[in-house]
């Protein structure tokens, strides 16, 4: 292993260390932000019934490896030398951690797409920890109740907005990836997770689904999803159209929103055609095709 490996290396697990000592549970990850440790079924023949989780006693289960004990951050990372950055695992106590990721990838202005939630949905983002990533994206740090399981989910709140919830995990600041390093934001380092405003939450949490859920007319969701659209700018128009007929589809509002929605692409410079099929590709992502 490389000096600057072993460097990075120590100073992740010095890292990893600081988090356990907060009470966030830790595990090694790679410079490819995935787990360093590989299954130790990976080999196995395929077995029917639950995954195991850790219940074997050896480690390599991803995020279920995640502890808050010292002893055990430790013998993860030897087990793991080449890792060069840790992950922060969601959803466990005593913050019940919920990331929201505002990725810049997409295309899409994820802060601006967040500020209009907020703005919508009257509630503000508290004063929280912030990760600043190499791609120019933040990691917005919330406390979640212990009775909510917040799924995680990608794009389902806005375009370019994924969340970390149970089962997921976040890259933890001073980890080194191919891309760079992940760094807090000046002054919120010593911030503990903020709760999550409760508007926010009811929008994290997805509505039980029901078997035989009643027709919904459009109503005022209908027309907020069709704004949504019309305020596209240029490289986002897509994104928005589809992000937007995907919760029409998820909402029942699909087949009666189809042709305003494509009305409202077509008004941003979208042709007829490319409009269509990306509803259409919507129906399909959400299970609703020929319906």
């Amino acid at each position: 292993m490389a000096p600057t490996d072993r460097q990075a290396t120590a100073l992740a697990l010095a890292h990893a260390l600081s988090a356990a000592e907060r009470g966030l549970a830790v595990i090694p990850l790679s410079r490819t932000k995935l787990p360093a440790l590989r299954s130790p079924h990976r080999d196995e023949p395929a077995r029917g019934g639950p995954p195991c989780h850790g219940a074997c006693g050896r480690p390599g289960h991803g995020v279920y490896d995640a502890t808050t004990d010292p002893g055990r951050v430790r013998a993860l990372f030897a087990a793991a030398p080449w890792a060069t950055g840790y992950g922060i695992a969601c959803g466990l106590p005593p913050y019940h951690l919920i990331g929201v990721d505002l990725d810049t990838k997409s295309g899409t202005d994820s802060a601006a797409a967040l500020r209009e939630l907020a703005l919508r949905h009257l509630f503000t983002i508290p004063e929280t920890v912030v990760v600043l990533t190499p791609s120019g994206g933040r990691h917005l740090w919330l406390s979640g109740p212990p009775d909510t399981v917040v799924p995680n989910s990608a794009g389902r709140l806005a375009p370019g907005i994924d969340i970390r919830g149970a089962g997921g995990y976040l890259v933890g600041p001073g980890s080194r990836t191919e891309h760079g390093v992940y760094t807090v934001a000046p002054g919120t380092a010593q911030l503990p997770p903020a709760p999550c405003p409760p508007a926010l939450l009811r929008l994290l949490v997805p509505p039980p689904r029901s078997s035989h859920p009643a027709p919904t007319a459009p109503g005022d969701q209908g027309h907020g999803l069709v704004h949504f659209v019309l305020c596209a700018h240029e490289g986002q128009r897509n994104t928005r159209l589809f992000w937007a007929a995907c919760r029409a589809y998820e909402n029942g509002l699909g087949p009666a929103l189809a042709d305003a929605l494509t009305e409202a692409a077509r008004t941003t410079g979208l042709a007829e055609r490319e409009a269509r099929a990306t509803i259409a590709s919507a129906a399909r992502m959400t299970g609703h095709q020929g319906r």
